[in-house]
């Protein structure tokens, strides 16, 4: 008699604060005999608190906009502390903005959230074996940034973000006035106007609205 051949099962963490799709996300995943979630939480925190007792899944599967931790700064921690587990972004948010951020993090793999449940699996088992995953939609938003061309909003030089700015721009999207943001920050006003109009060049807005609503947009902030 032939053996049956076991099936080697994914072992997937889920990083979702709604737990509705969360939780219809894992049924999903349980239902392939080569996927298992052996784990769900609700943000960042909750991540790296399951982490922290020594487990190792096999690919991580991580939503953005969360509260206490947002996605950004989740996969910036996991690719310093585990940057052998891939982390697989499922997320609405696509911009070109967005993308170059949770590269600059780590994140090995991206897919918008209306994604076919086939591709989802073949990425998670993609960024398993090769290390990384990109959509064909995905990779043609990357790639155009290396383009040369004046007709499109956003390259690589005007994408990248130090810490610094990234502070600033969550800030910048509250009621505070930017004197009170130098405070906040422990920086010169002074040096904060000079920021936010270098913000403003190198996102083409003209306005702190402008750049509050930009920012928002693409999730570079958690609300």
């Amino acid at each position: 008699m032939s053996e049956t051949k076991t099936i080697q099962r994914s072992k997937i963490v889920l990083v979702d604060d709604h737990v509705l799709v969360r939780k219809a996300l894992a049924a999903m995943l349980n239902n392939y005999p080569d996927c298992q979630v052996v784990h769900e939480a609700a943000s960042g925190r909750e991540l790296l608190d399951f982490l922290s007792a020594g487990s190792r899944p096999d690919v991580i599967i991580l939503d953005i906009n969360m509260p206490e931790m947002d996605g950004f700064e989740t996969a910036g921690r996991l690719y310093r502390k585990l940057p052998d587990v891939p982390v697989l972004v499922l997320t609405m948010f696509d911009s070109e903005l967005s993308l170059i951020r949770l590269l600059q993090n780590g994140v090995r793999g991206f897919l918008k959230k209306d994604v076919q449940p086939d591709e989802l699996r073949t990425a998670i088992h993609t960024v398993q074996k090769q290390g990384y995953y990109y959509s064909h939609h995905v990779s043609g938003k990357l790639a155009n940034m290396f383009r040369p061309g004046d007709n499109k909003q956003f390259t690589l030089d005007n994408t990248m973000f130090s810490q610094q700015e990234l502070d600033f721009l969550e800030l910048a999207c509250t009621d505070l006035t930017y004197k009170e943001i130098a405070l906040q920050m422990g920086m010169n006003p002074r040096t904060i106007d000079n920021m936010r109009d270098q913000l403003f060049t190198k996102l083409d807005v003209r306005s702190r609205v402008g750049l509050a609503i930009l920012t928002m947009r693409n999730g570079l902030v958690r609300l």
